[in-house]
């Protein structure tokens, strides 16, 4: 239907804003037209654009997305299916009839709502009804750091999109076609460098969970990391334009600024009690809904990782992943973990019993579950889900490093020997640290964190990786092959329809 087109026409959606720790209320009928008159419209909007990561009124969170797209996709996760129809197995198995899968239409909705919002902020943002230059420029930060931030993660899935820099109208937005991959990328980088220069560097403590400049440099090195990367001869995120040590410079700042410091355990990151710790850049902010169970206050990403029966037994309610179509983590991934690493007990349980005592001998993702902080609903974890933080950053330089940046063998070393030390890892120490150790390296510091595919991507090595892990783990023999166009994911099917001939599918779909 036209009337669902890029979510262009719904311009009331940047006004249903609720975000964590910012002390704003939602706002409800209203029209984008008459409801800005002053400062405090404009930090509802705003705090709208931060709530688009939860994606309300829908439970597929920012971090569920990611773990459908980026996790099960990847060798962290094994999930071929026995026997149901779940949107997450044609995923795991390179299915080539996805156009029409849930999470590609969401992912486009959800990114182009965030758009959306932000736009409309940019659009009605003036001097006249925000005076103060200082709060002016940090709203005007914030939405140009997320309309970059949506734009890169569509970019990363399915390549060229529509460029939409304000907001259109119904007509319009039905005559702009898909843009090249490398304009939609100055668009991503003209905004967050605009951003790096207005956004605060730190916020009062009432506004923890707000994107700052750290942030903004820390994303923007990831976009060039990413367009350094290979373009496998398709239209997709690598451009190979050689932009490492552009990320370096960056990645640098960060790391001379002091502002950010490893935990000193890895559980401490991710505990409930510890939310927006000294490692967090960036991270989705979910809240308590104390006695409530109105969902979209946290997060359902825990649920989309343990067994229904796990949860039946030690959480009491409804949810959590079917028996048919376990997202298990791998052979290849568990195999991967030194004996003294603590990374790996945390983050993965091996089996349980369930209510009927029998022992289901299938390991689990637990890394976002603390049983003692159980919601009323499995749509309301309270934990806040990280986007970027100090571990990635350090690790994002030894790999720009490795892969031609400017820096030396002995700094790829220090920087891992930093996270390996974290994780319990004192007694061995890597020297001539390797890219392909380092991935591996990556691959246990942020599984189930919705990284492992990007890293694979934007390094050159998916192809050979993923059919390496189809060879060793595929005992089902489900998976497809994987190809170059696999890479990317299709556009869905609904928008090809609204204009015909407007948009042209990504090949082998």
């Amino acid at each position: 239907m036209k009337t669902k087109f890029l979510f262009y026409i719904i311009l009331l959606a940047v006004l249903s804003a609720c975000e964590k720790k910012l002390d704003q209320v939602p706002i409800s009928q209203a029209s984008a037209g008459n409801f800005f008159r002053n400062t405090a419209d404009f930090e509802q909007a705003v705090n709208g654009i931060y709530q688009a990561l939860h994606n309300i009124p829908n439970t597929y969170d920012y971090a569920v997305r990611q773990n459908e797209l980026a996790e099960v996709r990847s060798d962290n996760i094994y999930s071929p299916g026995t026997s149901g129809v779940r949107d997450w197995l044609p995923i795991n198995n390179f299915d080539r009839t996805l156009a029409t899968n849930p999470n590609i239409t969401g992912l486009w909705n959800d990114d182009f709502n965030g758009i959306l919002r932000a736009n409309t902020v940019l659009d009605k943002l003036s001097a006249e009804l925000v005076p103060d230059n200082t709060t002016r420029d940090r709203m005007e930060g914030e939405a140009r750091f997320f309309r970059a931030f949506y734009y890169f993660d569509l970019v990363r899935y399915v390549g060229k999109v529509p460029i939409f820099d304000h907001v259109a109208t119904p007509s319009e937005a039905l005559t702009i076609p898909r843009s090249p991959v490398a304009e939609v990328y100055a668009l991503i980088i003209s905004d967050l460098q605009s951003a790096i220069s207005k956004l605060p560097f730190t916020y009062p403590a009432t506004q923890k969970g707000k994107v700052t400049a750290d942030a903004a440099k820390g994303i923007l090195a990831l976009v060039y990391l990413t367009r350094s990367g290979p373009n496998y001869g398709i239209e997709g995120p690598g451009l190979a334009t050689n932009e490492l040590n552009q990320a370096i410079t960056l990645l640098d700042e960060i790391i001379t600024g002091n502002r950010y410091s490893l935990q000193a355990t890895y559980p401490a990151v991710f505990s409930y009690t510890n939310e927006n710790n000294s490692e967090i850049l960036f991270d989705m902010q979910s809240v308590d809904p104390g006695t409530t169970a109105n969902a979209g206050l946290g997060t359902e990403l825990p649920s989309w990782m343990y067994e229904g029966a796990y949860g039946q037994k030690f959480l009491g309610f409804a949810g959590g992943v079917d028996g048919d179509g376990p997202k298990v983590p791998s052979n290849s991934l568990r195999s991967s973990f030194e004996a003294a690493d603590t990374r790996d007990d945390f983050s993965i349980l091996p089996s349980y019993t369930d209510l009927n005592g029998n022992l289901q001998n299938r390991a689990q993702f637990v890394k976002f579950l603390d049983l003692t902080k159980k919601p009323l609903i499995r749509f309301n974890f309270a934990i806040n889900y990280p986007i970027l933080r100090y571990a990635d950053v350090l690790l994002m330089k030894a790999e720009a490093i490795l892969r031609g940046g400017t820096g030396t063998q002995a700094e790829v070393d220090a920087l891992v020997k930093r996270v390996r030390d974290r994780a319990g890892l004192t007694g061995s120490v890597w020297t001539n640290v390797t890219l392909d150790q380092l991935l591996e390296e990556r691959r246990r510091e942020f599984m189930a964190e919705g990284k492992r595919w990007h890293d694979l991507v934007r390094t050159g090595k998916v192809l050979t990786a993923m059919a390496a892990f189809d060879a060793s783990d595929d005992v089902a023999n489900k998976m497809n092959p994987i190809t170059a166009n696999d890479i990317i994911y299709p556009i869905p099917f609904n928008q090809l329809s609204i204009s015909p001939g407007l948009y042209t599918q990504n090949p082998s779909y």
